[in-house]
């Protein structure tokens, strides 16, 4: 969210140039027209704190103005639970949420349910009764998982996370990032359900880019929290273990959004839904190592492959 300095000086500026600079936004997607029909529909789209969501926020923002609106990417924020609290507080039009996160995390839900579509549908009811549509599910799943360095893996003996139990005490290492700490779908619940008991010690609370690093290099733990649609899984030579007794929920992507934004601009879904069928979990592999290996801009990522897919 803009400080308070800066939403002045974007109140006065009547540019998109200056709209822009304040809060670290996109381009609004000029000379690349597709329709009007989401006229009026202005603010900001949100994102979490990590490469793809800083892409799929770019995605959203330029597909959308390509059809009229004039909308920025705010990609400032850190943490969900305040990107979630800017959409409640109607500071964001909307932002790409997980189905297992919403459930478990905002609605206090403590049995994820196994099958995609019934997660939407589930999440879809809930988030519904407090003003927040779900719209344009994608195809990617983004669930936790743990990884470990491919020779690692293969010294150990171990392709399942129920193995990890029957490690050595100080085999027994892990990388994770802290809101993973106490997440409910996070270590208290998998370390529990797999019998883990690992030392307090050998637990490394890490921000979520130096965890895929820390795993490579094995100094400080043999197995990294990641996510399933990082780039990086492949680059680094990492090995996913298998959730053998499917304990993560399914983290399917979709568009959250103000009910009434949706109600004032009912064609949002028939926008986004084009570009949302075709990011499957092996799609967003390749545009996040784009931002998280090759080092390039999220920006610029999300508006060549609109690009390249005929979208704008």
């Amino acid at each position: 969210m803009p400080r308070n300095t800066s939403a002045l000086l974007c109140a006065i500026a009547a540019s998109a140039l200056v709209l822009s600079a304040c809060s670290g936004s996109t381009s609004t997607g000029e000379g690349s027209s597709k329709g009007d029909e989401l006229k009026g529909l202005t603010g900001q789209i949100g994102s979490k704190d990590f490469a793809e969501q800083y892409i799929l926020a770019h995605l959203t923002t330029k597909l959308l103005n390509a059809h009229g609106a004039t909308l920025e990417a705010n990609t400032k924020l850190v943490g969900s639970a305040n990107v979630r609290q800017a959409l409640e507080n109607k500071q964001f039009v909307g932002y790409w949420e997980y189905t297992g996160t919403s459930w478990i995390t905002y609605n206090k839900q403590t049995q994820p349910l196994k099958e995609a579509k019934a997660q939407f549908d589930a999440v879809k009811t809930a988030d519904a009764a407090k003003g927040i549509e779900w719209v344009a599910p994608a195809p990617f799943n983004n669930t936790y998982t743990f990884a470990i360095r491919s020779d690692k893996a293969k010294e150990l003996g171990i392709t399942k996370m129920s193995q990890v139990a029957k490690l050595p005490a100080d085999q027994k290492t892990f990388c994770i990032e802290s809101e993973f700490s106490t997440r409910d779908d996070g270590w208290p619940g998998v370390s529990s359900t797999y019998g883990f008991d690992a030392p307090k010690d050998n637990v490394k609370l890490l921000d979520t880019g130096v965890i895929y690093t820390a795993t490579k290099d094995g100094k400080d733990c043999n197995f990294g929290e990641v996510f399933a649609t990082d780039g990086r899984i492949a680059s680094l030579g990492l090995t996913v273990l298998e959730d053998d007794k499917a304990f993560f929920p399914i983290y399917q992507g979709g568009f959250t959004l103000q009910a009434q934004a949706l109600k004032d601009h009912p064609k949002i879904a028939d926008v986004l839904t084009p570009m949302s069928a075709k990011l499957t979990t092996e799609e967003m592999q390749k545009l996040n190592a784009k931002v998280d290996v090759d080092g390039d801009e999220p920006d610029k990522v999300a508006e060549d492959w609109l690009t390249e897919q005929g979208l704008i």
